[in-house]
């Protein structure tokens, strides 16, 4: 008797994991019902145009920076190019402080996030998400959480874009 039931007990447990593994017909049916009744549309066309032309107006505004900090201060292009990072980067984390800057990301997509100042939303973003768990255990290991794949695969990108200069150019 007590292996019947040990036998009962355990086909009732494989007849659930068998209808797990396999599914119910019907279930996946009203699955993917809902599924594409809920799933929004996708426009790729509009949102890369977005994209192109968001990341144009950043670089036109920064070459618009360039040149104003080149003719107020007197200075080289190359330097009136640090100032004007230092200033996109300052204002993309102001504005990502003030809040408002993830909206403009949802519109604007890839056109606000590829330049330098997705780089500075990422930290600044989780720098203020963090600072409640303090500055070592908050801010000193979270700040970096998306940031610190970017910088890594930029050192390794340039280490290896050099090494290939290197070989094929020799110097």
């Amino acid at each position: 008797m007590k292996h019947t039931k040990k036998w009962y007990v355990f086909c009732i447990i494989s007849k659930d994991w068998f209808m797990l593994l396999l599914g119910d017909d019907m279930e996946k049916k009203k699955y993917e019902e809902i599924v594409a009744k809920h799933k929004p549309t996708e426009t790729r066309g509009q949102n890369a145009f977005i994209a192109f032309v968001t990341g144009g107006i950043v670089g036109v505004i920064g070459q618009l920076l360039t040149e104003v900090y080149s003719s107020w201060f007197d200075i080289s292009s190359k330097d009136a190019a640090t100032f004007m990072l230092v200033t996109l980067i300052f204002l993309a984390s102001l504005f990502t402080a003030l809040g408002f800057f993830d909206k403009w990301v949802t519109f604007c997509k890839c056109g606000l996030i590829i330049p330098i100042t997705g780089f500075a939303h990422s930290m600044t973003s989780a720098g203020i998400e963090y600072r409640k768990e303090g500055p070592i255990f908050g801010l000193g290991s979270n700040i970096f959480k998306l940031a610190g794949s970017v910088i890594l695969y930029g050192v390794v990108s340039a280490w290896f874009f050099g090494l290939l200069r290197l070989l094929i150019m020799g110097g």
